[in-house]
């Protein structure tokens, strides 16, 4: 904890502020007492405090009264309350008033320490959300694109410059790093915003429909034609149209592609009828597309057309930073979801999502947070809960995964062992292989396939 996150003590009992007093200092805070709500309102003038953690019962002016006071004159301060058992509802009325959390007396230590944590990474989320407003301009939308590790701020720096404009987009990295997030940042700062979004997902459908789906068919024009159809392209007239996966698009279909990008028509497949489109095209791919032209897979000349702009997403283990921050916003959005009531991580669940590479980036990092919600049993999601790769506590013969594979072992090579350990566990029963090990079952094939094993 830095020295310089600083803590008002406010506590009318001098025994009970000497022990937090001793307590807070060991874990790295500068303290501040006041021993009564007053006080405690003055200070708050006098001086700028990172965190305020208040008794709630106090004889002159009482915690209540001084939080009213103290939001009045800093709203982003955040003030933890502390109250007995009896004063419960007190402390309901407290968090209704702009209190950050409460806790009961006497103080469980441990949930003293991880509630004045998340508040201080709120406040500090708060006010680096702040800069980053003010670095993008008051007009961003983030489209709730989560980071703050520079990596990400630059990158949103980016996407606000080309927002504004009509320049076709490429955007680039892994699977599940959230490229189709970035492409409705695009649309939804641009002059377009009011148009349509209309995405398309280029591996997901077969290259014989894949034509008519982007550009729409006749009726008749082949079996199962029984009405003309609308494609995407006309669908996002006076809109943007984001093309996800579309180095997986065969050479014809990018001819035609290629075609639309410099005529700005197209025709539908069985018509004759040019049709005008005004449409800004956003695409998307995980591959290097570079290799794929050295490969005769993909075309140079829609290479060129594509990479106006080009946007890197980083993968995850490349912003560690944005762990802690994803993780909380799934957990939030889980807990809602599933109707429990989940406060945050114990330090060791987080210790291990921060140092995790996260192969499947950011959409693996939410199936498992998802996972230790539906699992969890207490308030704190607990490392129990999580279902990381190198996690496999079951091995034969009731061993541990350190006791089972070496230490000295490559990263890489406990991975593997990992993984066919817990396929030799199930069977060879790939679904489940992939549940245990906290992956999807796209993230285990991939990884047998690259470590020679036939899926």
């Amino acid at each position: 904890m830095k020295t310089e996150n600083s803590v008002l003590v406010v506590d009318d009992d001098p025994a009970h502020r000497t022990m937090l007093r001793t307590l807070l200092t060991g874990w790295g805070y500068s303290i501040s007492e006041a021993d009564d709500g007053s006080t405690a309102i003055e200070k708050v003038h006098e001086q700028a405090f990172d965190l305020v953690l208040m008794d709630i019962r106090m004889i002159s002016v009482s915690g209540l009264e001084a939080l009213d006071e103290i939001k009045a004159f800093n709203p982003a301060i955040p003030v933890i309350i502390m109250t007995a058992y009896s004063s419960v509802e007190t402390a309901v009325e407290a968090l209704k008033s702009g209190a950050y959390d409460y806790l009961t007396k006497p103080l469980d230590f441990d949930e003293l320490r991880l509630a004045m944590e998340r508040a201080m990474d709120h406040r500090q989320l708060r006010e680096e959300n702040r800069l980053l407003r003010e670095s993008l301009g008051n007009h961003f939308d983030r489209q709730n694109i989560i980071g703050r590790s520079p990596t990400m701020v630059k990158l949103l720096e980016t996407v606000a410059q080309v927002a504004p404009s009509e320049a076709t987009v490429l955007i680039t990295g892994e699977s599940g790093t959230g490229k189709e997030m970035i492409a409705g940042a695009i649309h939804f700062n641009s002059p377009r915003k009011d148009g349509p979004f209309v995405k398309l997902n280029c591996a997901a459908i077969t290259e014989t429909l894949l034509e008519s789906e982007l550009f729409g068919h006749e009726k008749g024009a082949f079996t199962g034609a029984h009405k003309r159809k609308e494609g995407r392209f006309r669908q996002a007239h006076g809109g943007s149209i984001f093309l996800d996966e579309i180095s997986e698009m065969s050479l014809a279909m990018q001819v035609k592609l290629l075609r639309v990008l410099q005529e700005r028509e197209i025709t539908r497949v069985g018509g004759e009828e040019v049709i005008n489109v005004d449409v800004r095209l956003i695409a998307a791919t995980n591959k290097d597309l570079f290799q794929e032209i050295e490969a005769g897979r993909f075309r140079e000349d829609l290479f060129y057309r594509l990479n106006v702009v080009t946007l890197n997403m980083p993968p995850l283990r490349e912003r560690r930073e944005d762990v802690p921050l994803l993780s909380k916003h799934f957990l939030e959005m889980f807990a809602e979801k599933n109707r429990k009531t989940i406060r945050g991580f114990t330090p060791q669940a987080m210790d291990q999502l921060v140092r995790y590479d996260w192969p499947g980036n950011v959409r693996e990092l939410m199936n498992a947070v998802e996972r230790g919600v539906v699992l969890a049993s207490s308030e704190y999601l607990d490392e129990k809960d999580l279902p990381l790769v190198l996690k496999v506590e079951a091995i034969e013969g009731g061993a541990t995964l350190e006791q089972a594979i070496p230490g000295d072992l490559p990263l890489e090579e406990v991975e593997k062992a990992s993984i066919l350990k817990t396929l030799e566990l199930t069977g060879g029963n790939k679904s489940e292989a992939a549940r245990r090990l906290g992956i999807t079952r796209r993230t285990l094939h991939k990884k047998l396939k690259k470590y020679g094993v036939m899926p």
